[in-house]
């Protein structure tokens, strides 16, 4: 088991320290707050990702028209360049 880089014995005795400071009454809060501030950060977190999903995806939206209108007038350019060349 290794959370955060941290492994099992330390994870131990980080929770005989936490229970010799805060007490075993305070302790089940205590991990209660922890889980819900852990929820609210990955909740942050994923929101955040989204937004940069999103925001990456909207940007080839814009990219892919502007390719494919670029592409086009080069063809046009190129077809009026072939038949001034054929007519000379």
């Amino acid at each position: 088991m290794n959370i955060f880089g941290v492994g099992l014995p330390e994870v131990t005795v980080i929770l005989i320290l936490a229970l010799l400071i805060f007490g075993p009454k305070k302790l089940p809060e205590l991990g209660k707050q922890l889980g819900k501030t852990l929820k609210s950060l990955k909740k942050a977190s994923n929101e955040f990702q989204n937004e940069i999903d999103q925001v990456m995806s909207e940007e080839d939206k814009d990219e892919s028209p502007k390719s494919i209108e670029s592409n086009q007038n080069n063809e046009i350019n190129q077809e009026k360049i072939d038949s001034e060349n054929r007519n000379n």
